[in-house]
């Protein structure tokens, strides 16, 4: 499976044509999805472009995500940056009236157990986000209900292409064993390229969109988040057959 990452916590000042409002966000994700994009992750943005959990915000990108591609699923951020407190961040998500197909929750955050609770309360997959170099994956594994969750974004904070291959291979360790989630398989900035090669060739679900990488992996500018699917479609098509 291939995800489309629309926008993320980027702003406009580095990436102009990145997709902010819901009209925007409903438009990306058309051309994505033409492209190859078999599922969409977005962050809603407030009014001065920065994210949020506000249920009027979510309600109105995901209607309008939703009216543009019927039928794919989309899920949205639960970052601890858009809410910092725990506690309000649940709130909120007890709060949304339209809710999304899936969110992500970052394990290495403060109120991860409390977002995931509420998320579960409410009937919404959950994408455990492990970021590779921090202590999420044992906060994950060690939740009870760890195995309820949608899928698990091993996510390499890594961005150097030399050694975050090697940081994936050891997260992907840690997690192998002793889950049996489905497991998609991302990087950033300049390791995202090589972190979907990777991903193509264990045949493990991955994404791509401007929320991980402005560029396409010949490092021209990527004008959108079609672009970076087709790119991605192209390394995942050419993956050799497992051995």
């Amino acid at each position: 499976m291939l995800q489309v990452c629309l926008n993320g916590a980027r702003g406009r000042t580095e990436c102009a044509h990145l997709p902010v409002t819901s009209q925007e966000l409903a438009a990306a994700a058309r051309t994505a999805v033409a492209a190859g994009a078999q599922d969409i992750h977005l962050h809603p943005k407030d009014r001065d472009g920065s994210d949020t959990l506000d249920p009027a915000a979510v309600a109105a990108a995901l209607i309008a995500v939703r009216a543009a591609v019927p039928g794919v699923p989309v899920g949205v951020t639960t970052g601890a940056w858009a809410t910092p407190d725990p506690a309000a961040r649940a709130a909120q998500v007890r709060a949304w009236t339209v809710l999304p197909d899936h969110a992500s929750v970052n394990w290495h955050e403060e109120g991860a157990t409390e977002v995931s609770t509420a998320l579960l309360d409410r009937g919404i997959g959950i994408e455990a986000g492990i970021f590779s170099g921090t202590p999420a994956a044992r906060r994950f594994l060690n939740w009870p209900a760890s195995h309820r969750v949608l899928r698990v974004l091993a996510e390499i904070t890594d961005t150097s292409p030399r050694t975050a291959i090697r940081a994936a291979a050891d997260l992907l360790d840690d997690l192998r064993p002793v889950t049996s989630s489905r497991i998609l398989l991302h990087g950033e900035d300049d390791a995202a390229w090589p972190i979907v090669r990777l991903a193509a060739a264990r045949r493990l679900d991955t994404r791509i969109g401007l929320e991980d990488v402005l560029q396409l992996p010949d490092g021209t500018p990527a004008e959108s988040n079609a672009d970076l699917v087709r790119a991605a479609q192209e390394i995942i098509q050419q993956a050799p057959e497992p051995q």
